[in-house]
């Protein structure tokens, strides 16, 4: 589904987080970036978003190449991003109204889209049916993050990224949604790839993990994870071998 090839980038006056960077994702496989500060993994996912664009090299998303932000991926932030005038459901119905004011101009709204599934659906899915009326001020952070989901998911994507989403979060309210992240990425047939600063996470919610080195990025280091979000998988001796190699590696990287 996505193809990364001979990817340059960095920022003005600063080393390049990138050079020639080659990295492939399947559709509906779901992938977790992890790397120490500064290695680029926010670029990365603002690169793949169609945020930023790429100095040389490409990057293709079924076969298109990435020039603009594309109206089949949903990005989700670590602040929601949510208006705080606007209820939550307004706030979830918010993508509709634009590709209603847009059209299906197969920019910023596919040129055919009728969703399968209505705002009520999502608000009922995500658990905030009972807080629909709600502002943003008046709600939790893990509501806010549902919201945030569910108006997401009312849009349809079939590529879900995803910006260090749940690292606010109280432990509880973090694993609850990483578990409903993962059940609904399966649901619905997303290909997932998630920001993550927290190696705990990353074993959890990717069945591939990314790790970044320090910059520049040359070659894709992946980890193989295949009980990512099975039951009792954080208790497993597998998770916990993962996260201690994780951490390793991590520290061979910044040391």
């Amino acid at each position: 589904m996505i193809a990364v090839r001979s990817l340059a980038f960095g920022y003005s006056l600063q080393p390049p987080l990138f050079h020639s960077f080659d990295w492939a994702v399947k559709r509906g496989e779901t992938w977790a970036v992890l790397g120490p500060s500064g290695c680029g993994k926010t670029t990365l996912l603002y690169l793949l978003a169609g945020l930023r664009l790429p100095v040389s090299g490409s990057i293709e998303i079924d076969g298109e190449r990435l020039t603009r932000p594309r109206p089949h991926s949903g990005l989700i932030l670590q602040d929601y991003g949510l208006l705080p005038w606007s209820t939550v459901r307004e706030n979830v119905e918010l993508g509709l109204r634009l590709r209603k004011f847009y059209g299906a101009d197969g920019k910023h709204a596919p040129r055919s889209f009728q969703p399968k599934k209505s705002v009520e659906y999502w608000l009922e899915r995500l658990g905030i049916a009972d807080i629909a009326d709600a502002y943003p001020s008046q709600i939790s952070g893990g509501q806010r993050q549902r919201t945030a989901i569910a108006r997401t998911l009312v849009l349809e994507p079939d590529l879900l990224l995803m910006d260090e989403p749940f690292s606010s979060l109280d432990a509880v309210t973090r694993e609850d949604l990483q578990a409903l992240t993962l059940s609904l990425c399966a649901e619905q047939g997303l290909t997932l790839v998630v920001v993550t600063h927290a190696i705990e996470e990353a074993a959890v919610l990717g069945r591939k993990i990314l790790l970044l080195d320090a910059p520049p990025n040359r070659t894709a280091k992946v980890f193989e994870n295949p009980t990512a979000g099975s039951a009792g998988q954080r208790e497993s001796k597998t998770y916990q071998e993962l996260c201690s190699r994780l951490r390793r590696e991590m520290q061979h990287e910044t040391a």
